[in-house]
Formats: structure tokens, sequence, C-alpha cells
């Protein structure tokens, strides 16, 4: 009787990594296929999370840009050739 009953039911004491797979795995099909599954209010979370967490993760990875403008030499180049021909 008790090996059925762990059978059906499991054993009480999951231990944490199965729990952690288990939690993530759902919290990962939650925010990647719950807006078109799961019913309004729920699926408008699922969106919102998936926006945070993209937000979150572009956050952490900064643009990098020119800390200069790389046509401003030459600009001024120019500038200084039209001043001195007269233009």
């Amino acid at each position: 009787m008790r090996e059925a009953y762990r059978l059906v039911f499991g054993d009480k004491n999951m231990d944490r990594k199965t729990a952690t797979t288990y939690l993530l795995l759902l919290f990962l099909l939650f925010v990647t296929l719950g807006d078109r599954i799961l019913p309004k209010p729920l699926s408008t979370a699922s969106v919102q999370t998936r926006t945070s967490l993209n937000n979150f993760f572009i956050g952490l990875f900064p643009q990098k840009g020119p800390k200069l403008n790389p046509n401003e030499r030459t600009e001024k180049a120019v500038e200084e050739k039209e001043k001195e021909s007269g233009l």
C-alpha cells in the first residue's frame, strides 16, 4: 500500500533542486507563453513581466557610442578652409 501511495503522490519531501527546477520551468513558460495561453488578467501580467525582464537585461549592457563626433575634425577643417578662401 505504501509503495502505491508513493507512486501516485510521490515523496512528500521533494528535494530543493527538483522543486527549484519545476518553479523555474513554470516561470519560463509563464513569461514565454502566458500571453497566448492564459486568460486576460494573467496574460497581461505575463506581457508586463516579459517587458520588465527585457528592459532589465538591456539596461545591464548599455550601448557604447563614440565619445566624440567622428566628423568634428573634418567639419572644423572645412570651416577653416572656407574662412581662408573667403567663401
